[in-house]
């Protein structure tokens, strides 16, 4: 099979890039033939605001190019991953209009939600989901802290609803979880071009030994839906001989170090941004691993790559965090935003290293039957079928 992979990188790199990397290996690694179209956020520092703007609601450079590169390649199907903002939902029409099947991933909320993590002012918020024309996102700036901007992505959201791009253009989405995918139906987005198919590691990093690790670890971006000043708070808590290191970067970093030193956290470290490998490996030497978020997420790839090496996962009872782990058999779940509540579930880790283990060896047997590299293939493969048929009937 001839696969088109498109994706728009964001100006940070995150965990959509690693994910479509790895099936982009894990295809190749079955034998398909993979293409690559790829924009990048990093080419709007030389573009006009009016240029961006438009280009987000309907980008004509990335369609005429995307229906060059198909003439080219001649794709079976086309995967894209992230088309925001700059190849934007023409790129589905391009493919449309050469009658090549489309799937999307749908890694956060988008579609419904200015943010696209269903936050604001550091809680919840499903203000604008399922709304025609989302208002209060444009009232409360929702994107980037602008009143423009956030109207330029409310029009976005607002001309694609109305042409039903999302309805017709797209022959399949994926998503990752029965959270995102009761939330999506609730905005507008039909159910049955919906497929769960959880996240994807390639290759597998394997399992560690045995229970190690004598810290706990948080891997992710230093931003506000994360959780982290409860993290800190709760740290203040736990015993001084129970170490935490913080791995990842982002815009809570100086105020975070700031509420550290305010607290006397002297087992806490900064370790900053460092490469995947590093990353598991730093995974496969801690006890716990501390997801901390207060959004509803999608399917993080740290709890992913964390069962997979058999460490622990200690997250927020909320989103798709509740619906991926299964609190005391496949992971610890606490009450998000309360720090007194997390600092407990550490201590009851520290302390039960025989129930420690069992959910080390229970998350991993989780890995293996839900997100393994095996399990993804055939479940991308029946997606892949999906869409063509879809394809095929409208024809």
């Amino acid at each position: 099979m001839r696969i088109l992979v498109a994706h728009n990188f964001y100006q940070q790199p995150g965990g959509e890039d690693t994910t479509r990397t790895a099936e982009i290996a894990l295809l190749r690694g079955y034998g398909h033939e993979v293409y690559e179209y790829i924009e990048t956020n990093q080419r709007i520092e030389q573009m006009s605001p009016v240029s961006v703007a438009f280009q987000t609601i309907w980008s004509l450079p990335s369609y005429q190019r995307i229906r060059q590169t198909l003439a080219e390649c001649k794709p079976d199907i086309v995967h894209f991953h992230n088309t925001f903002p700059l190849i934007s939902p023409a790129g589905y029409h391009a493919c449309r209009a050469v009658g090549v099947p489309v799937v999307q991933t749908i890694h956060n909320f988008r579609v419904t939600c200015l943010s696209a993590t269903f936050t604001r002012d550091g809680r919840v918020c499903e203000d604008c989901l399922g709304k025609r024309i989302p208002w209060p996102g444009i009232l409360h700036r929702c994107y980037h802290g602008s009143l423009t901007h956030s109207a330029v992505v409310a029009g976005y959201l607002v001309t694609h609803h109305t042409l039903r791009t999302w309805r017709q253009q797209v022959d399949a989405y994926i998503v990752l979880t029965e959270f995102a995918k009761a939330k999506l139906v609730q905005a507008g987005l039909p159910a049955h071009k919906l497929h769960i198919k959880p996240q994807c590691i390639f290759p597998d990093p394997g399992a560690r030994p045995a229970m190690a690790g004598d810290y706990a670890l948080y891997v992710g971006r230093l931003s506000p839906e994360k959780g982290l000043p409860t993290l800190l708070r709760a740290w203040a808590q736990v015993p001084a001989e129970i170490p935490l290191k913080i791995v990842g970067d982002g815009p809570l970093k100086q105020s975070l170090q700031e509420l550290a030193q305010r607290l006397k956290l002297r087992n806490v470290e900064f370790v900053g941004q460092v490469d995947r490998s590093v990353v598991l490996k730093l995974m496969k030497q801690a006890r716990l691993l501390v997801f901390p978020s207060e959004c509803y997420e999608g399917y993080p790839l740290t709890i992913t790559e964390a069962l997979a090496c058999g460490l622990p996962v200690l997250a927020s009872r909320l989103g798709a965090m509740a619906t991926i782990l299964r609190d005391g058999d496949t992971g610890l779940l606490f009450a998000p935003g309360d720090a007194e509540d997390l600092a407990a579930q550490v201590q009851w880790a520290w302390t039960h290293p025989d129930d420690l283990l069992r959910i080390s060896q229970n998350g991993r047997a989780q890995y293996e039957n839900e997100n393994s590299p095996e399990k993804n293939y055939l479940i991308l493969m029946d997606i892949y079928r999906a869409a063509g048929q879809a394809r095929a009937a409208r024809q």
